[in-house]
């Protein structure tokens, strides 16, 4: 009997006759050989949407970004598409609260608004939506409050009346980041209900309770006004915890999943792709742009640089899709 192992050849031939260095002398070949590329079509960028007309305010904790009033915000989603970001995500910011959220499923509110007018603007833009309760809550969580305590079964119903409100607004996708148990399926009943059978799903289903949060917060407006999210939100000691997320969120009909953050969860990133195959998301989080951000501004890295390969890494875990602050900067620098 012939012994194949032994008769196989080695799977890498030895040095000298190996060189892996040749496939790296020029820059031809090096990019005739990458494994994992950047694309901006591959993109998405977050808005932060207000109420009002010719609204700009500068976020000094996300630089280069501002709350947009829903005309600029069309503006800057028709000069994401036109230099190939197919996307954006919007997130309402408010000063109307209230203990019921009832901001969230208002049609005159910021995104709703929005969402109108970015599609009048450029049609062809996926309008994705954030549907979550903290911007519109006096308390700043995710649910509505029974007894000082986060409600899950009650908080549902809102959450899918907000997802409604943004189909009916022209949304092509909703994106529920709340981590209310069973909200993909509520979602999902309440949108084919009223006739939204074609909007999909992206559910952030491994949301970690993460400190990379704090410049989004800043900027949204929805900082928890006590305790904190860690009763609905990950722990990121915890990956199999993740993974049963995603199962569930599977089998109640989500058509994308995400993982929140990106960067500190690449194998967070590997593992769910490894396991589903449903279009993987990642989010690339306020804390991981401006930490690189701050790093720039003090001469310490090359900013493209350094988010270009941060940007890789992710797409490289298993991302299909990256939300990401550095959405618009990408296509030049590609």
């Amino acid at each position: 009997m012939i012994d194949r192992a032994a008769a196989a050849p080695p799977a890498v031939a030895p040095f000298p006759q190996a060189r892996p260095r040749r496939l790296r002398a020029s820059a031809t070949l090096r990019r005739m050989v990458r494994e994992t590329r950047l694309t901006p079509d591959r993109f998405v960028l977050p808005l932060f949407v207000v109420e009002g007309a010719g609204v700009t305010q500068p976020l000094d904790s996300l630089p280069g970004h501002a709350r947009l009033s829903a005309d600029l915000a069309a503006q800057a989603a028709r000069q994401a598409y036109a230099v190939g970001v197919p996307a954006v995500l919007l997130f309402g910011v408010t000063d109307r609260k209230d203990e019921s959220a009832s901001g969230a499923h208002d049609p005159g509110g910021a995104v709703q608004t929005a969402i109108a007018a970015i599609k009048d603007a450029e049609p062809d833009v996926v309008v994705v939506t954030d549907v979550c309760l903290c911007a519109y809550t006096d308390h700043g969580h995710c649910g509505i409050l029974v007894d000082g305590e986060v409600a899950n079964d009650v908080s549902l119903e809102v959450i899918a009346r907000a997802a409604v409100s943004h189909a009916d607004a022209g949304a092509d996708v909703v994106a529920p980041s709340d981590m209310m148990d069973g909200r993909v399926g509520a979602i999902r009943s309440a949108l084919d209900a009223e006739g939204h059978e074609g909007v999909s799903i992206m559910s952030y289903a491994a949301k970690y309770a993460s400190a990379f949060y704090s410049p989004f917060r800043d900027a949204a407006g929805s900082a928890p006004a006590f305790g904190d999210r860690r009763g609905y939100q990950l722990d990121p000691g915890n990956v199999r915890e993740a993974l049963r997320e995603c199962a569930l969120d599977v089998g109640e009909g989500a058509d994308v999943l995400m993982v929140k953050p990106a960067l500190p969860y690449l194998d967070v990133i590997r593992a769910v792709r490894e396991r589903f195959e449903l279009p993987l998301a990642a989010y690339s989080v306020s804390g991981e742009y401006a930490m690189l951000k701050a790093a720039a501004a003090a001469g310490d890295v090359d900013e493209r640089a350094a988010a270009l390969e941060s940007l890789t890494a992710i797409r490289r875990a298993g991302a299909d899709i990256v939300v990401t602050y550095w959405a618009k900067e990408l296509a030049p620098w590609l």
